[in-house]
């Protein structure tokens, strides 16, 4: 069974910097994009950066110039530097997998159970 463990959440103030770890663990044979999203309280879930297995990143606006993503393929982790937080920036970030394939389980599509970042004023 595949299952995303995440880690480095936490409370920092506005202006510090947080660093997120994800590692993918299973039966996987290859991992096609691995990202990050966030998801404040009554709101929506979104994107805040992907990587894919040819290195393409992707950022949602709000972060980008401020938020870093690495990807490491034999370790199947990907990790998110975040610099010059903003109280906005506060949400529960889940890690993303996207197209697993695996050599026994189920692959697709799936997620972490959450890290809460909290940025303070």
């Amino acid at each position: 069974q595949v299952q995303l463990a995440e880690s480095g959440g936490g409370l920092v103030q506005a202006g510090g910097s947080l660093r997120l770890s994800c590692a993918a663990s299973g039966s996987i044979a290859s991992i096609n994009t691995m990202g990050w999203y966030r998801q404040a309280p009554g709101q929506e879930r979104e994107l805040v950066a992907a990587i894919t297995s040819s290195g393409r990143t992707k950022y949602g606006d709000s972060v980008k110039g401020r938020f870093t993503i690495s990807r490491d393929h034999a370790k199947k982790t990907v990790s998110l530097q975040m610099n010059s937080l903003k109280p906005e920036d506060t949400a529960v970030y889940y890690c993303n997998a996207e197209g697993v394939v695996v050599f026994r389980g189920v692959g697709g599509d799936h997620w972490g159970q959450g890290t809460q970042v909290t940025v303070s004023s």
